[in-house]
């Protein structure tokens, strides 16, 4: 199967080119478009979870030879989570080249982080079929390159840091509304509050999923109850 001239692209963009690219046309194939004879990326995807967790492991083991379990777990979720992988996805560009059936292109899916998140397993599962571990390995740890290089020390999503903040302090955990929602239904906005029970609340907003939108706000609050605002 030959290659489009924008998969050829994406190809660099990606940093492997694929002897076998029947593989990477799997790997970008979503279910919406999907029939007997083109399969989906579903099973590419399960596979390519299990290639990045590996990579994370061994790469977060090397960087820091004296972090305990309890340090190294919350530093890989963070890399491994599907919020990361879609937003990797975004920096090549891969939603550019998803191929998706009409109802699902029609609501946005090559901006939906679900969609991309798993179509980003799927592809570093398929360069690993094509090219084995090693080559998965490389390309990993180079769109990874800048979140190994700064993750943090503890590294827990905004919104469990905030609900252990409430739950330190006496409070129930804190409560999130969508206050507003704008925008066209496969591109919409929102507008999250989080509030704890003493008053105190925060604001976001922005596109993409509720959840990501939920993680800016509750990431807004702590940083005012930090003092940084």
């Amino acid at each position: 199967m030959k290659p489009s001239a924008d998969t050829r692209a994406f190809m660099v963009r990606l940093g492997h080119e694929f002897a076998r690219p029947e593989l990477l046309i799997r790997a970008l194939t979503h279910g919406s478009i999907a029939s007997a004879t083109r399969p989906d990326n579903q099973r590419l995807e399960f596979l390519g979870d299990r290639v990045l967790g590996l990579v994370m492991a061994e790469a977060l083991l090397k960087a820091d030879h004296t972090a305990s379990e309890g340090q190294l777990a919350p530093r890989y979720n963070a890399l491994v989570r599907g919020e990361t992988c879609a937003a990797v996805a975004r920096e090549i560009a891969l939603g550019d080249v998803l191929k998706l059936g009409r109802s699902e292109m029609m609501s946005g899916g090559r901006r939906k982080e679900a969609l991309l998140a798993d179509a980003m397993e799927a592809v570093l599962a398929a360069v690993y079929l094509d090219a084995g571990f090693g080559a998965a390995q490389k390309v990993v740890l180079k769109l990874w390159e800048t979140r190994l290089a700064s993750i943090e020390d503890d590294p827990r999503d905004a919104k469990t840091a905030l609900q252990e903040w409430a739950q330190a302090n006496g409070m129930p955990p804190p409560a999130y509304e969508q206050t507003e929602r704008t925008g066209p239904d496969h591109a919409p906005t929102f507008l999250i509050t989080v509030r704890l029970a003493d008053g105190r609340e925060a604001q976001a907003r922005g596109a993409g999923t509720k959840r990501s939108i939920e993680q800016a706000a509750a990431q807004a609050l702590l940083a005012r109850l930090e003092g940084h605002e």
